[in-house]
C-alpha cells in the first residue's frame, strides 16, 4: 500500500470519527432537552424520594423504634407525604393569624390532632382513614381561620323568633365547609351529600338549605329548627 493511500485510508477515518462523536454529542443534547422538558411538565421519576416536595415535614430516618405504623405509612405513601406538606403550609399560614389568639388553642388542638391521626393504625384501612384525617384537619383551619374565599355572613332567625338567631358563614374549601354560629357555640360543618339543596353536617349539628330556607339541628336529642334568611333590616 502506498503512502498516499495510508494517508487516504486515514482521513477517512477521522472523518467516520467525528461525525460518529458529532452524533453522539447531538443525542446527548437532545437527551438532556428532553430531561428538562419532562421536569418543567412534572414528568420523570414517580419514586418517592424524586423530589423534596414528595417527602413529609418530619424525618422519616429519624423515626427510629418508637414510631407510629402511621407515621411509617407516610413515609412510604407519596400521596400522604404531599398531604403532610400541604398542611404543614396551611398550619403556618393559620399560625400567622393565631398570634394573638386568647386562649392559644392552635398548637395544643394539632397535638390532639396528631394523636388522633397515628390512631388510624386501628382502622381496617389505614390509608384511607390517614387520608380522610389530614383532608379534614387541612379544611378546618382553612375555614376556622379564614384563609380561603368565603360568603357571609348569612343571618337566619329560627322558629319565627327573630332573637333565636343563627349567623353562618360558607367557605370554599375541598369538601365545602360552613361555620354556624347561635349564642355561645361556634360549629363547624362540612357539606354532604343530600338529594336537593345544600346540606352540612358536623357531629351531632345539622344545617340543611332547601328553597329559601334551612332546617337546623343544634346538638344531640334537639329538636329540628326551621330558619328563614334575615337582614340587618329585619332587626
Amino acid at each position: 500500500m502506498s503512502l498516499g493511500t495510508v494517508s487516504q485510508a486515514g482521513l477517512l477515518l477521522a472523518l467516520v470519527a467525528a461525525a460518529t462523536l458529532s452524533g453522539c454529542g447531538q443525542q446527548t443534547l437532545d437527551n438532556s432537552q428532553d430531561v428538562a422538558a419532562a421536569l418543567a411538565t412534572g414528568g420523570g421519576s414517580s419514586s418517592p424520594q424524586a423530589t423534596e416536595r414528595e417527602l413529609p415535614t418530619f424525618d422519616c430516618n429519624a423515626l427510629g423504634e418508637r414510631a407510629s405504623s402511621i407515621e411509617m405509612l407516610i413515609c412510604q405513601e407519596p400521596e400522604l407525604a404531599k398531604l403532610d406538606q400541604q398542611l404543614a403550609e396551611v398550619y403556618a399560614k393559620a399560625g400567622d393569624k393565631a398570634v394573638n389568639e386568647q386562649p392559644p388553642l392552635l398548637k395544643a388542638e394539632q397535638r390532639g390532632w396528631i394523636k388522633g391521626r397515628n390512631e388510624c393504625w386501628k382502622s381496617e384501612d389505614k390509608l384511607q382513614c390517614t387520608r380522610d384525617s389530614y383532608q379534614r384537619r387541612i379544611v378546618e383551619l382553612q375555614a376556622r381561620y379564614h384563609l380561603v374565599a368565603s360568603t357571609g355572613p348569612v343571618f337566619f332567625a329560627c322558629d319565627g323568633n327573630p332573637a333565636n338567631e343563627l349567623v353562618t358563614t360558607f367557605f370554599e374549601t375541598e369538601p365545602a365547609t360552613m361555620i354556624a354560629e347561635r349564642g355561645d357555640r361556634s360549629i363547624l360543618m362540612f357539606s354532604v351529600p343530600s338529594g336537593s339543596g345544600a346540606k352540612y353536617q358536623g357531629g351531632d349539628y345539622s344545617f340543611w338549605e332547601h328553597q329559601g330556607e334551612a332546617r337546623v339541628t343544634w346538638g344531640y336529642g334537639a329538636e329540628e329548627m326551621l330558619c328563614k334568611p334575615t337582614t340587618q333590616d329585619d332587626k
